[in-house]
């Protein structure tokens, strides 16, 4: 019996005949309707003809989360007076609830990607609705794109609504009503909400911000603090919001003895959990959720919400391939709907876990999953869907084009797409497996080498990262998992039944999964082989000659004493993340193929490993090392194969450490496998090398007299002053540049760095003097190295001075009778005058003024102090001299 009665009370029906009304007129249009209002149930069920009266039609919805599409198939089945699997159903990867009369189904936005690629056309399908837009998730800006073109060129009449709690409305009808006029409609629903009073509850003392996924434990104790505090201020349930299950674990065993029941939210509990969570109680309860609660669900009860302030978004360092979620400080968006639930039936309050001045340095929106995540898996998608840019498609925002440089790079990698972009056949089998590119291959090429079974189990492993109880080790977790009763150990097994099923599929073309051994057979599609089985001219390599698939059906990898499956678990992860093979250095210390180190946390049985497939790492912002997760230990044969792509043998020939280095080395990446000395290398490399060892260290390599560094300084100030044919000689990269010019032959015959300290820089910068005009042979007039004063001296003259004007510094005696300031090319010359002793006096580049002004306290300040020279009143008249007066007057 439908209950009608609950129907009625859902505030988005006073919006349902607008929305038809758009959806008629338009075909699209943006819902935005506050959390509670039955977007998510009540829309549907009018728009497939369920209630209302309305045409039956088939309805489909799409769910950023599992957990969020198996509750709202409950709640709407509920609203029927049904059972799950009746007419309305779900699917999520891994759980099919449908029956023959499903005319709603909700489904992750995972599961209709997959479909669309499947079935562009969406047979059967009359209406989607992408729930939760706001949450800019990639798979749901992927689907839109998606439906949005199927509408464009196959199906006009599909309908389309995107429905979100709060949303940049104006994007959506924007993209949404492309290919129309004046954009999609946008229709607003009323909520029903309660005031929500805000607590401030900052710690008492700082606390560390968040690193990488890394929380603060005293942050997590402050948070267990204030929700016993709102437990003993206020009523009613308490919903406290926290960026991940490890910090929900932790704060849940930090409540202990307070008078309710502890419950926990998030994608890995189990469903009996999640049910409870999501029931009217009769008892007080603390929930204990992720963002998942934020708008997705609907927790009944709850009148108190502590907000711890975190979440975590996905991060990527595209330069080492290291992708993962990071903790973040949550947006002023996500804090609104947060406190949002605390107001849903009845006056509330948020407790927040933060000062309220730092509230406003909060940002605004959390960032499209679209800017900062791994594109490989998107990048697949658009390639499979025929646009290997996504430059046709319809995106909310474009994805950037360094992340989509290094998702191709990973792809041409894995032989999912040709280097032009297009997908392979490959490719296209890799994008039906639900997994990143990476996990596919391994899936692909692992069950060939060890069977589908274990391979799958073993990539179910790494595709969803066993908890932190489970250990560091794959192996380790694969066996605990097998005899695991828990609830992450029965999602494990379903996932890896159904990749299991997936990777004994026969290709579409009716080809069988690829075998290794005859991966170096000529004549078959090569689309149908392993990846990396080519490794550039003379270099092939294929699964079978992996030390674990000489152990395949043993149940034990090679080697005497390894423990079973080690051996497996390593070449899986081995081929799912080439790069990031890794070999020991000592203490618990890796270098990896992609050349950054690795660290394996303290008492690891990993440790002592010579070699790690590491499957799951993280970088700490401002660390050199990443952290190790989940790695498997592995041989070198095996890394040898799953990373051959990576394997180079030749000359190197290289500046290091203050030398010339020349030797022959086999690397796999940035490993170094063997290394011998290398007599009589390339010349060219070696010119090479040492340029760069000039590069980095400087011309100062080079033999400077004194002469030859007042010859670049001269140089320097004849281009400074009159630039034309003199060369630019103060900047050691534009020396650099004209290395041909100045260096040679001499730089040619070097071969190590004491043969650099042996070229004279000055006779060398001679060759880039002017000759070819006639002007080398005006530098001792332009720029002379000496000036003579009128004592007859002849000083020399600085021109390294910054201001780019020589110095001349003179005894001050030396230049009575000089009326005007010398001029070099031109130039005044700065006139430092000494005193008889040779200290500074003074400094001027007009003379004419100091004789007249500046020299009368000079002389009343040094006559008394050198009487023995002379100080005539008039020096400009007056005799120069390099002599005391008693010279003067022999």
């Amino acid at each position: 019996m439908i209950r009608t009665a609950a129907l009625d009370a859902l505030p988005v029906r006073e919006a349902v005949p607008a929305l038809i009304s758009a959806l008629d007129d338009h075909g699209t249009a943006v819902l935005c309707a506050p959390p509670g209002t039955g977007k998510t149930t009540l829309v549907p069920l009018v728009l497939a003809g369920l209630v209302g009266g309305g045409p039956r039609r088939r309805v489909v919805v799409a769910e950023p989360r599992r957990i969020a599409a198996r509750a709202a198939a409950r709640r709407m089945a509920w609203l029927l007076g049904e059972q799950v699997g009746g007419a309305v159903g779900f699917t999520v990867r891994g759980e099919r609830v449908v029956g023959p009369d499903t005319v709603v189904e909700v489904v992750t936005t995972g599961v209709l990607l997959q479909r669309l690629q499947r079935d562009q056309e969406l047979t059967g399908v009359d209406v989607v609705i992408l729930d939760e837009c706001h949450e800019r998730h990639l798979d749901a800006d992927t689907v839109a794109a998606f439906l949005l073109d199927v509408r464009e060129t196959l199906r006009p009449e599909l309908r389309l609504v995107a429905a979100s709690a709060t949303t940049d409305s104006a994007g959506w009808a924007r993209v949404l009503g492309q290919g129309g006029l004046g954009g999609a409609p946008v229709v607003e629903a009323a909520g029903v909400s309660y005031p929500v009073e805000t607590v401030w509850a900052p710690p008492a003392r700082p606390v560390r911000p968040p690193h990488g996924m890394r929380v603060d434990p005293a942050q997590l104790t402050h948070v267990a603090s204030v929700v016993r505090r709102a437990l003993a201020e206020r009523a009613g349930d308490v919903l406290c919001f926290l960026p991940g299950v490890g910090e929900i674990a932790r704060v849940a065993g930090q409540l202990g003895g307070v008078d309710a029941e502890v419950l926990q939210i998030h994608g890995r509990a189990p469903a009996a959990a999640q049910d409870a969570a999501l029931s009217v109680a009769d008892h007080r309860r603390v929930i204990l959720s992720t963002a998942v609660a934020e708008s997705s669900l609907t927790v009944p009860g709850v009148r108190v919400v502590v907000d711890s302030g975190l979440a975590r978004e996905p991060r990527v360092d595209h330069a080492r391939g290291l992708g993962a979620l990071a903790t973040v400080r949550a947006s002023r968006a996500a804090g609104r709907q947060r406190a949002g639930r605390a107001g849903r039936e009845a006056p509330g309050a948020v407790y927040r876990c933060w000062a309220e001045a730092e509230d406003g340095r909060l940002a605004a929106f959390p960032a499209p999953e679209i800017r900062v995540a791994d594109l490989a898996q998107f990048a697949l998608q658009a390639a499979c869907w025929g646009d290997p840019d996504a430059t046709g498609l319809a995106l909310l925002d474009p994805p950037p084009a360094g992340a989509m440089a290094a998702a191709r790079e990973v792809l041409v990698a894995v032989g999912a797409v040709d280097p032009a972009g297009g997908v392979t056949a490959r490719g296209r089998r890799m994008a039906r497996l639900g997994l990143h590119p990476r996990l596919a291959r391994a899936l692909l090429d692992g069950s060939a080498a060890l069977g589908a079974r274990r391979a799958a189990e073993v990539v179910a492993l790494i595709s969803e990262e066993p908890p932190r109880e489970y250990g560091d080790d794959l192996a380790g977790a694969w066996r605990r998992a097998r005899a695991g009763g828990d609830g992450y150990a029965a999602r494990w097994r379903t996932e890896a039944r159904r990749l299991e099923r997936a990777a004994a599929e026969r290709d579409p073309a009716g080809a069988p999964p690829p075998d290794p051994r005859a991966s170096n057979a000529g004549g078959a599609d090569s689309s149908a082989r392993p990846a990396f089985e080519e490794h550039g001219p003379g270099r092939s390599h294929d699964l079978s000659a992996s030390p674990a698939f000489e152990a395949r059906g043993s149940g034990r990898s090679p080697g005497s004493g390894a423990a079973p499956d080690d051996g497996a678990a390593g070449l899986i992860a081995a081929l799912a993340f080439p790069e990031r093979v890794a070999k020991a250095k000592g203490s618990g210390s890796f270098l990896m193929a992609n050349g950054t180190g690795a660290e394996v946390g303290d008492g690891s049985g990993l440790r002592q490993a010579p070699w790690l497939a590491v499957a799951v790492a993280d970088r700490p912002p401002h660390s050199a090392s990443a952290r190790v997760r989940l790695a498997a230990v592995l041989d070198e044969d095996t890394a040898r194969v799953a990373a051959g792509h990576l394997l180079t043998d030749g000359e190197e020939v290289r500046w290091e450490d203050g030398d010339l280095v020349a030797r022959a080395a086999e690397r796999l990446g940035a490993i170094e496998l063997a290394v011998r000395p290398l007599r009589g290398p390339d010349p060219a490399l070696v010119r090479a090398a040492l340029l760069d060892g000039l590069r980095s260290e400087g011309l100062g390599l080079l033999r400077w007299s004194p002469d030859a560094v007042t010859l670049r300084s001269r140089l320097g100030f004849l281009h400074r002053t009159l630039g034309g044919a003199w060369p630019d000689v103060a900047d050691d990269r534009a020396l650099l540049e004209r290395a041909d010019a100045w260096l040679e032959p001499e730089l040619s015959r070097a071969r190590r760095r004491a043969d650099l300290g042996r070229i004279d820089a000055g006779q060398a910068l001679n060759r880039l003097l002017p000759w070819a005009t006639g002007e080398a042979v005006r530098l001792d007039e332009l720029a002379p190295e000496r000036l003579e004063v009128p004592s007859g001296s002849r000083i020399r003259m600085d021109y390294s001075a910054e201001h780019g004007r020589p110095v001349l510094a003179v005894k001050l005696q030396e230049l009575f009778g000089l009326a005007e300031t010398p001029r070099v090319a031109g130039v005044p010359v700065v006139v430092h005058l000494l005193s008889p002793a040779g200290r500074p006096a003074a400094v001027t580049s007009d003379l004419a003024s100091f004789w007249q002004g500046g020299y009368r306290a000079v002389r009343a300040e040094l006559r008394g102090r050198y009487p023995k020279h002379p100080w005539p009143e008039d020096p400009a008249t007056a005799e120069p001299t390099r002599h005391t007066n008693a010279r003067l007057r022999r």
